[in-house]
C-alpha cells in the first residue's frame, strides 16, 4: 500500500540531493554557515534542499521540516499522516566535507514512520522501505523514469538485510561521528560485558540507523539529543528491514509527532 508513497520520497531525496550537491560542488562550497538557536549549523545546501522537497511532495499531505516553518502543536496535533523531513542531516558533516550527510523523508501515519528515504548524494548511497513492503539499498542508484513502478526502484536496490552474520560473530555497535555522549559510552561498556569484543564504527548522519538496518551493525545507542526529523526516515528503513528503535529502558519503540518534539534516548537493534 506504500508503493507510490516510497517511489514519491525517492524522487524528492534525489531532487534535493542534486541541490546539495550543487552547493557541495560549488566553487565556493556555499559555506555561507549560519548558526541555529540550538547551535547547530545551517548552509544555503539545507535551504535549497527543502524547497525542492517541499516542492516535489506537494500539498497532499502536511509536510513538516527542520528547514521549515514552526508549526504549533495546536496545528499537528490532529495529523494522521504527514511527511517528516530532515532536508540535510548531518549539516557538520557537510561541512567537513567527508560526505557522511543524508536526505531523510520519513512518511508518519498514526505516530510511526511507515516508510522512508535516506539518501547519501555524496556517495550516491541510497536506502529505502515500507513497513509490509521490505528495505533495500542501492550503492550506486539510477533514477527510473518518472512513471515506472515500484518494482523498478527495487530492482536496482538490494533488500535488507544484506549482511548475514555467523553465529558467535563479533558484535558491531554504531556510534555518532559528532555527537559521542558519556551515557553512549556508559551503553557501550555494559554492551561490551554482554557480547565480550565489541567493535565500535563512527559514521554520521542518519547513515548510523540504516547500518542497523542492512545487518552491518548490531545496535546503535543514543544517548544524547535528537529531533523526529534525524531519525525518522531512518527509523521507517529499520522497521522494513525487520528491527525497531527501541526507546532507553522501555519496550517502545520512538514515537512521532509529540508535543515536544525531542526524542527520548533510544537504541536501534
Amino acid at each position: 500500500m506504500y508503493e507510490d508513497i516510497v517511489c514519491r520520497a525517492i524522487r524528492a531525496a534525489w531532487q534535493a540531493g542534486a541541490e546539495i550537491m550543487q552547493v557541495y560542488d560549488g566553487p565556493d562550497a556555499g559555506f555561507e554557515t549560519q548558526i541555529k538557536a540550538d547551535g547547530s549549523p545551517l548552509t544555503r545546501a539545507d535551504r535549497a534542499a527543502h524547497a525542492a522537497i517541499a516542492e516535489s511532495l506537494g500539498t497532499a499531505l502536511p509536510l513538516l521540516s527542520e528547514e521549515g516553518r514552526d508549526i504549533p502543536y495546536a496545528e499537528r496535533r490532529d495529523w494522521r499522516e504527514f511527511w517528516l523531513v530532515d532536508p540535510l542531516d548531518g549539516t557538520k558533516e557537510f561541512v567537513k566535507r567527508n560526505g557522511e550527510f543524508t536526505v531523510n523523508i520519513a512518511y508518519v501515519r498514526d505516530g510511526l514512520p511507515e516508510a522512508g528515504v535516506v539518501y547519501a548524494p555524496a556517495r550516491g548511497l541510497l536506502y529505502f522501505g515500507a513497513c509490509g513492503l521490505g528495505a533495500w539499498r542501492s550503492a550506486s542508484f539510477a533514477l527510473p523514469p518518472e512513471d515506472a513502478p515500484f518494482a523498478a526502484y527495487a530492482a536496482r536496490a538490494d533488500a535488507l538485510p544484506c549482511v548475514r552474520k555467523e553465529p558467535g560473530a563479533e558484535f558491531v555497535v554504531v556510534a555518532s561521528r559528532s555527537h559521542m555522549s558519556a551515557e553512549t559510552e556508559a551503553c557501550i561498556e555494559s554492551l561490551r560485558r554482554g557480547h565480550g569484543a565489541v567493535r565500535t564504527v563512527s559514521v554520521g548522519s542518519s547513515l548510523k540507523l540504516c547500518l542497523v538496518a542492512e545487518g552491518t551493525a548490531d545496535a546503535y545507542p543514543r544517548f544524547g539529543p535528537t529531533m523526529e526529523w534525524d531519525t525518522a526516515a531512518g527509523h521507517a528503513v529499520v522497521r522494513a528491514a525487520g528491527r525497531e528503535v527501541w526507546q532507553a529502558g522501555r519496550e517502545l519503540p520512538l514515537r512521532y509527532n509529540k508535543e515536544d518534539l525531542l526524542n527520548p534516548y533510544f537504541i536501534a537493534r
